[in-house]
């Protein structure tokens, strides 16, 4: 399985991303050397939206969907689920 997810950076910026594991990728993201270049600086992040997609195929498309929308668009998805 993998996953597009969306984080919310210190400075509520936001970083989408993809990952076949996405309890490490959120850790990696807040405290390793691996974590985004984007992020490094702006941790924390909090993990707050994902969707899972059964090949990388599909969670890359989406990952550059969600990447093309403005950010209240992104916020209103995001919103939706809580």
């Amino acid at each position: 399985m993998y996953f597009v997810y969306i984080l919310q950076c210190s400075d509520k910026s936001l970083y989408i991303g993809y990952t076949n594991n996405l309890d490490k990728r959120v850790l990696a993201h807040n405290g390793s050397r691996r974590g985004a270049r984007y992020t490094k600086t702006r941790r924390p992040v909090i993990l707050k939206y994902s969707e899972k997609f059964r090949t990388l195929s599909r969670a890359l498309k989406r990952e550059y969907e969600l990447k093309t929308w403005p950010r209240k668009k992104k916020l209103e998805l995001i919103n939706k689920i809580k």
